[in-house]
């Protein structure tokens, strides 16, 4: 009794909860998908709450529709890739019950269909003149008329992307007859839209910002009368229910965890130039150059104590 009786103590005394310490050994597991933003995300979060809290963390990989599944089922803690209001409207209207919406980490995505804005190799030519791309369009509605010239195909994503479904109903909104949606990875499709710009062939591919893409190369978004894409969004972070209680130093980084497409795009750019090998060595690294923002993602949250 007597011990209990001072360990109870020294609790109140340092403010650190016996679940704090319990929970704090656990890893906290991030559910993501193979997109560029997603790894992004999922490492940087993991390397603030490893090399700052010593809270471990478990990263999964999944698709879309799981990646939402496995937190609201308390399979995985929390995602920081849900596109709202657009992009994934399907998964919140079914699981928004279910989790904790801690609200925007990212504001000003864009999706949409996305070609070539310049030609092949250098943006412009010997003269100085620019190249010209080999598609020269500016509406998804003109897509039908390079039907031949594209083969009849739109270079897509893993197919429970909400993009997917976006696009899907683009072909039947716009009247794409004899498209068909391809779908894939996202490193399947830059690389399809990486050969067609080296050879100058027009090529269209589903696109987003915030990408890489759009720093490596000269692109732009075909406009969208109709309003399929719907307009600018945000990238939320939700957790499932209880997590603030248990976790409450994990879900207050989490809560607090923001940053702008630049920001990211930084960090998009080394895990590219490092062909993907080590993310998590890449979001270390930008951690390093971004002292401050951590620090206002940390507060006032300190180490807590393993058991």
């Amino acid at each position: 009794m007597q011990g209990l009786l001072t360990a109870l103590c020294l609790l109140l005394a340092t403010g650190v909860s016996a679940s704090d310490n319990t929970n704090s050994s656990k890893p906290l597991r991030i559910a993501y998908v193979d997109w560029s933003s997603s790894v992004a995300s999922a490492n940087v979060v993991c390397a603030v709450l490893t090399e700052h809290l010593e809270q471990p963390c478990e990263l999964i990989e999944t698709s879309a529709d799981a990646m939402w599944r496995m937190v609201a089922e308390g399979e995985a803690d929390v995602l920081l890739s849900a596109w709202l209001p657009d992009t994934h409207a399907d998964y919140f209207a079914q699981y928004r019950d279910q989790l904790e919406d801690l609200g925007p980490n990212l504001d000003g995505t864009k999706t949409g269909l996305v070609i070539p804005a310049t030609g092949v190799g250098r943006q412009t030519d010997q003269r100085g003149v620019q190249t010209q791309p080999s598609l020269q369009i500016q509406s998804i509605e003109q897509l039908a008329e390079r039907r031949q010239a594209l083969g009849g195909r739109i270079i897509g994503i893993d197919p429970e992307a909400g993009i997917m479904s976006a696009t899907e109903t683009a072909i039947s909104t716009y009247n794409l007859s004899g498209f068909r949606l391809v779908a894939g990875s996202e490193s399947q499709m830059t690389d399809a839209l990486a050969n067609a710009i080296a050879r100058n062939q027009p090529v269209v591919v589903t696109g987003w910002i915030p990408h890489w893409m759009f720093g490596r190369w000269s692109l732009r978004f075909l406009d969208d009368p109709e309003g399929v894409y719907g307009g600018t969004g945000s990238i939320h972070t939700m957790v499932r229910t209880g997590l603030s209680d248990d976790r409450p130093q994990a879900a207050a980084v989490l809560d607090r965890f923001a940053w702008d497409a630049q920001a990211m795009e930084q960090l998009l750019v080394w895990i590219h130039q490092d062909q993907g090998r080590d993310p998590y060595a890449q979001a270390l690294r930008w951690l390093r150059a971004n002292p401050q923002r951590v620090q206002a993602w940390l507060g006032d949250a300190q180490p807590s104590e393993n058991p």
